[in-house]
């Protein structure tokens, strides 16, 4: 019986040397060479359901990926080639424990066009449960449902970067529901809290002024850890932050995973480097730290410098002079970002044994007092760097920068608290 044959773009559907039903189909060429997609099966029926499959796919997207990569192997091109030269350092960060210690570890041997809304499913559901995580021996703390939502986030993107890239054809990430975020309710300090808090900043004099900075202003970690002595005048300038930045190893991947430099962290490797977006702007600060842009132009934003925050900064610069311009130091260098978090977890422990206020929901507090003082919402959003108010900071005048001077003042003076003194210098 003469073979059938089928028109252009309809594929091919045979019998092999091995006994295996093989459907194929034409794809673009590239290159000028010719490609094919083929796929196999032992009867009959599969290999024409799969061909059906194969022709509408190629019909829906214009092509097919001819190579199947792994999870593990997709995910870390996709972090190394398309995230690091593209995303901020901080986001980056995150993007690679996510992938490094939660994707690949759990599917990172899954074919990626195997991966479906249960493989996915496999991933958010170790993160919220205690298990052994590859390569340790303790188990992981079970982290929330608002992380297992982030993880989900990340894959997805990954999932549509592979999908531009032709190498799957659908992201399976957005054919589920994602993990629901944990409900939390914020603990904020009290205007009564408040108060009895910038009394006990005033009494510390080395640490005591960021913390009264950080409350006074609404100013974030890094923002207020990065303060340098040319961007305080009147007004506080915060368009800088200090953060870590994570280095690369510089030299050669070899073919077993390792580098040639032999070292395991890349801050040891001789050639190290740190890879951020071309247009990304940051100067070394010291010790390890770097000093950054804000996230997005809303928080590239001016304070106005009010009392009792004006002669807390002015007492804490002379008591403790500014090292290489930066205005908050410790033994010569930067303060770490994560040493600071730790000395708030000490004072709030040591002053108020009942609370767990985190360091950054001062900003919260800040928030509170400002609408408690009544201060319109458009300089709130100003003030707290919000990068969803209404004006720009292009449309700043002096007209507005007396509006924000005002508030500030008044938020200020709900705070009965004694005259700053400035007193003799204390050792570090």
């Amino acid at each position: 019986m003469p073979r059938s044959t089928r028109g252009k773009g309809e594929g091919a559907l045979f019998k092999d040397a091995r006994g295996y039903w093989t459907a194929t189909v034409e794809l673009p060429q590239r290159d000028g060479k010719r490609r094919r997609k083929t796929v196999r099966a032992r009867d009959k029926d599969t290999a024409k359901n799969m061909l059906i499959a194969l022709t509408k796919d190629l019909h829906d997207n214009g092509d097919l990926a001819t190579t199947d990569q792994t999870v593990g192997q997709w995910f870390d091109y996709w972090f190394r080639a398309i995230v690091q030269p593209d995303v901020r350092p901080k986001t980056a960060e995150g993007y690679r424990t996510i992938t490094y210690n939660h994707v690949i570890p759990t599917i990172g041997s899954v074919r990626l066009s195997k991966v479906s809304a249960r493989t996915i499913r496999l991933v958010t559901d170790r993160v919220t449960s205690p298990v052994h995580s590859a390569g340790k021996d303790k188990p992981l703390r079970a982290l929330s449902s608002t992380y297992a939502l982030q993880v989900h986030r990340v894959i997805s993107i990954a999932l549509e970067a592979a999908v531009r890239e032709k190498r799957i054809t659908s992201n399976p990430a957005k054919t589920m529901n994602a993990p629901r975020k944990q409900l939390t309710k914020l603990d904020v300090l009290t205007l009564p809290e408040s108060v009895e808090a910038m009394k006990l900043f005033i009494a510390d004099e080395r640490y005591g002024t960021r913390w009264a900075t950080a409350l006074l202003t609404g100013a974030r970690r890094g923002e207020v850890l990065g303060l340098e002595v040319d961007r305080i005048g009147d007004s506080l300038d915060l368009s800088w932050q200090l953060q870590r930045m994570l280095f690369e190893h510089g030299c050669a991947r070899m073919d077993d995973g390792n580098h040639s430099c032999r070292w395991t962290r890349a801050a040891e490797c001789p050639e190290r480097k740190i890879v951020v977006p071309a247009d990304y702007e940051y100067r070394p600060a010291g010790g390890g730290l770097y000093l950054t842009r804000p996230k997005s132009r809303a928080g590239w934003r001016v304070v106005p410098l009010v009392e009792p925050l004006k002669t807390l900064l002015e007492r804490h610069m002379e008591n403790n002079p500014p090292v290489n311009g930066m205005v908050f130091t410790r033994a010569g260098k930067p303060v770490h970002p994560d040493y600071d978090s730790k000395l708030w977890n000490e004072w709030m422990k040591a002053n108020m044994k009942k609370r767990t206020v985190r360091l950054h929901d001062l900003r919260h507090s800040t928030a509170d007092l400002l609408y408690l003082a009544g201060i319109p919402e458009d300089l709130i959003s100003e003030i707290l760097g919000h990068s969803t108010r209404a004006m720009s900071r292009a449309y700043k005048s002096k007209g507005n920068d007396l509006r924000l001077r005002q508030a500030m003042a008044s938020m200020s003076a709900m705070f009965d608290i004694p005259a700053v003194e400035k007193r003799p210098a204390v050792e570090a």
